[in-house]
């Protein structure tokens, strides 16, 4: 049994304010987007990511649209230090795009950090200590003069240090941590010591980040909090206004939406949530949330499956198939009734007409997905259990983006036949539709292996569609990255391999190699998947390939 909340727990206290605004406003822009991916999200993984993947993961933000990143903590951590330099050193940065590292209020690490960013064109430095009581009390013991005057004291470190490099300009962001915890004219008090005495004005920009540290109450406390601040701080006109909501109580995406119809600016958050406990404010979901209101989010999400894959990569952490907008089954209905109303709601739109389909709040093309999976059988429509008999008889287990492909093939398959599909009929649909090797504009005949300078060569012999013998050379770090390469010499764009997995079919001396590519290619929405079997595995890997560009292929056309 669970313990009497009453006793145990207190509720949160509503915020006096006997005209807020906020609920009769509606959003019209969407904020300025700070990623923490790097940093806040880095911290919260099993094992933190390394150089290479951060320093792809940074690249990719920047190809989102990210104007502001917070690139690491480089006084607490060497590889953060490390990559901060390389992005400066390297010019790296986009120069509309602003670096943000953060400190504690320390002397030697606020020194640390100054000296990471030296040379760089414009730089965040964001400062940040708990204000609420039982930090206070528990923690530092200390009383909230005397943070006012550590705040005040740091923050002069801090302008002595960077008026020494006039060539950066620099922004100073204080968040007073556990803000949705504290007394607000604690947290006002402290905020308003920080912007005297960083002087904020029109010369010296200035960030305050009011985060929701931990969620401790309904995301309409949270946007009265801010709205109470945005109507008391002080030289208003010469401050950002951010927040950087966390995700205890599941509402973090509404605590964001509210804030900024209580006065917020800017939000802080990773691109699917990711961060300490229940996760930060996702990205991804607020961003997608303004699109379907019509607001321009700023961000490109318009391939959004290479981008889930990118951070599922660098983060080794899965996104759930029901994410909002991106999961693998969020626009596919297994229900009847579901499958109808889609039916008829796409039989119904119009080309120009504003979207209008049933159980689809947005249009999956617009994130660069496909219909092919949105009507989908299973158990309960009366031709389910197809992963479930492939592996079970053909010991095929296919990856999860696979099965919801080749569940609109089988859907297909079964509508026109009007009956239900053997254990034998859908391995023989499988084999069809991913192993043929005889099927395609291009047939595979053979290949040599070789080295390289980059590792890996290949002579790869295939079958053109016109019916001659075509070989081709290419290389690369592996077999699949040399076949690629060989293969782009002859596509109609660069074949991109977004996922490669092997299996073994069946055991013993006799056993075959299953290779599984998933594959993209410019032009063709969404992915692709080919598959190979042989008993050497780097043919069937090959073969795989090959068939995943004759699919993306022939989808062309």
């Amino acid at each position: 049994m669970l313990s009497n909340p009453k006793t145990k727990y207190q509720p949160y206290p509503l915020v006096e304010m006997s005209q807020r605004q906020w609920p009769s406003r509606s959003l019209s822009q969407a904020p300025v987007w700070l990623s923490t991916d790097l940093r806040d999200g880095n911290q919260a993984l099993f094992e933190p990511m390394n150089r290479e993947r951060k320093l792809r993961l940074f690249h990719e933000l920047v190809r989102l649209g990210f104007k502001e990143i917070e690139v690491g903590f480089p006084s607490a951590s060497q590889t953060d230090y490390d990559i901060v330099r390389h992005l400066i050193d390297e010019r790296l940065i986009p120069d509309d795009v602003t670096p943000m590292v953060i400190t504690q209020l320390r002397e030697d690490l606020i020194r640390t950090t100054v000296q990471s960013l030296q040379g760089a064109r414009r730089a965040i430095i964001h400062f940040y200590n708990a204000v609420a009581p039982a930090w206070r009390e528990i923690v530092f013991g200390m009383q909230v003069p005397e943070i006012i005057a550590m705040v005040e004291q740091h923050i002069a470190l801090l302008r002595e240090l960077t008026d020494a490099q006039p060539e950066t300009e620099w922004v100073l962001q204080y968040s007073p941590e556990t803000f949705c915890m504290a007394e607000l004219d604690v947290s006002l008090a402290v905020c308003n010591a920080a912007i005297r005495a960083w002087d904020a004005g029109p010369e010296r920009p200035m960030i305050i980040n009011l985060p929701t540290t931990v969620e401790v109450s309904t995301a309409n406390v949270f946007a009265d909090q801010i709205e109470w601040m945005d109507q008391r701080l002080e030289r208003r006109e010469h401050i950002v206004l951010s927040v950087h909501p966390h995700n205890d109580r599941g509402t973090g995406v509404a605590c964001a939406e509210q804030a900024l119809l209580a006065g917020a600016q800017r939000v802080e958050g990773c691109l699917f949530g990711n961060g300490e406990r229940s996760g930060n404010l996702d990205i991804v979901t607020l961003a997608l949330n303004l699109y379907t209101q019509g607001i321009p989010p700023g961000l490109d999400f318009s391939d959004i499956a290479a981008v889930a894959r990118i951070a599922e990569e660098c983060t080794a952490l899965p996104i759930h198939p029901r994410h909002p907008y991106v999961g693998d089954l969020v626009f596919t209905a297994f229900s009847g009734s579901h499958q109808d109303a889609i039916a008829k709601g796409f039989a119904a739109q119009k080309p120009d007409a504003p979207w209008r389909v049933p159980y689809l709040p947005i249009d999956p093309k617009d994130l660069g997905r496909t219909y092919d999976s949105i009507v989908r059988v299973n158990s309960q429509s009366g031709k389910g259990g197809i992963s479930y008999l492939l592996e079970r008889d053909h010991g095929v287990l296919m990856p999860r983006r696979m099965q919801v492909e080749f569940s609109a093939v089988v859907q297909k398959k079964a509508d026109a036949s009007e009956a239900e599909l053997s254990s034998e009929a859908l391995w023989q649909l499988f084999a069809q539709t991913y192993l043929a090797t005889d099927a395609g504009p291009w047939r595979y005949l053979g290949h040599e292996l070789q080295a390289s300078a980059r590792g890996q060569g290949i002579a790869l012999r295939l079958a053109a569609p016109d019916g001659t013998a075509r070989e081709l050379q290419g290389q690369g770090h592996g077999p699949v990255e040399a076949a690629v390469d060989a293969l782009n010499q002859v596509l109609p764009a660069v074949l991109r391999i977004d996922h490669y997995e092997e299996r073994s079919l069946g055991t013993g001396a006799h056993a075959q190699a299953l290779a599984i590519v998933e594959a993209a290619l410019p032009g063709v929405a969404g992915t692709r998947f080919g598959a190979g079997r042989d008993a050497n595995i780097v043919t069937a890997s090959i073969q795989a390939v090959l068939q995943a560009a004759n699919r993306l292929q022939q989808s062309m056309v």
